[in-house]
């Protein structure tokens, strides 16, 4: 595995993977690499024959004020953890490679990204879709990969991967969770021993919903109700926001039908979480993934 830190080097490195006839897959990371990332790199690597996993604390996607300067930042633990998983590229670029002094263009996703998570987030998304833009114009993958727990994010690079006729897939896979149900992230490292236990409460608001979806319920509001009762029983539990929204549009629905998720965000003490539960729903029957 070569570890690059430059964009023209990874761009010629991939430039002549795809002209050896290569594959090539992307995992677009911020690093502190956890198994969920980990399994991102495994499903690349089984479909592609050559594989870049790129690792870089996006500034642009922190507003004021969020952890950009404590986000955690583990090059060599992540290096020696997607080493043996079969990548042939760590790209791993400095700020300055990324957003040169002159750098002056943003992408928007417009409507998509002002929900939800925009809402929450003002300029995340603009952050998010230019630096994955930047990646998929620097590797031209014929595929990348990215988790569902960050939904919205998922569904906004799909937008942007149409629109602008990209030709690279987006893969999305499933959510990893702990034993306990807790969806793997990085920033669960922030947590302290009372906000870990505590943090599970976003799981049993989702499989609550999951067992009143399954046992009939389709109607929106008393299943939005129910995540919000769990979520406020848990005293180091502040909702951001809780809904269930169309799976495409990411706009509310007042009843479940054909591609839906429940969405929510939490402040445990003052980590920010969020998780998803996916609904889909075709001719009364109705399918449940966490």
């Amino acid at each position: 595995m070569e570890l690059v830190h430059t964009v023209e080097w990874m761009r010629q490195a991939a430039r002549q993977a795809r002209e050896e006839g290569a594959i090539v897959g992307l995992v677009p990371t911020m690093g502190a690499l956890h198994a969920g990332h980990l399994s991102l790199v495994r499903a690349a690597c089984a479909a592609c024959s050559n594989v870049v996993v790129s690792i870089f604390v996006n500034p642009t996607q922190f507003a004021p004020g969020e952890d950009y300067s404590r986000y955690p930042r583990t090059l060599d633990a992540d290096r020696a953890a997607v080493a043996p998983l079969g990548v042939h590229y760590l790209f791993a670029p400095p700020v300055e490679e990324m957003y040169p002094p002159s750098f002056s263009t943003s992408v928007v996703v417009e409507g998509l990204s002002e929900r939800f998570e925009g809402r929450s987030r003002p300029g995340h998304f603009r952050g998010v879709a230019t630096v994955v833009l930047k990646l998929l114009e620097i590797v031209h993958p014929s595929a990348a990969y990215f988790g569902r727990k960050d939904a919205q994010q998922a569904r906004i690079i799909r937008q942007m991967a149409s629109d602008l006729a990209l030709g690279s897939e987006i893969v999305v896979c499933p959510i990893v969770r702990e034993p306990d149900g807790l969806a793997l992230s990085s920033r669960n490292s922030y947590l302290d021993g009372r906000e870990r236990a505590a943090a599970t409460v976003l799981h049993r608001a989702l499989a609550t919903v999951r067992e009143r979806v399954e046992g009939g319920e389709r109607r929106a509001a008393p299943l939005v109700e129910e995540m919000r009762r769990k979520l406020a029983g848990e005293p180091l539990a502040a909702i951001d926001y809780a809904e269930i929204v169309n799976g495409d549009t990411f706009e509310p629905v007042t009843t479940v039908r054909g591609s839906c998720l429940a969405v929510l965000a939490a402040f445990i003490g003052s980590t920010r979480l969020l998780d998803n539960l996916s609904i889909e729903e075709c001719n009364g029957r109705v399918t449940c993934t966490l």
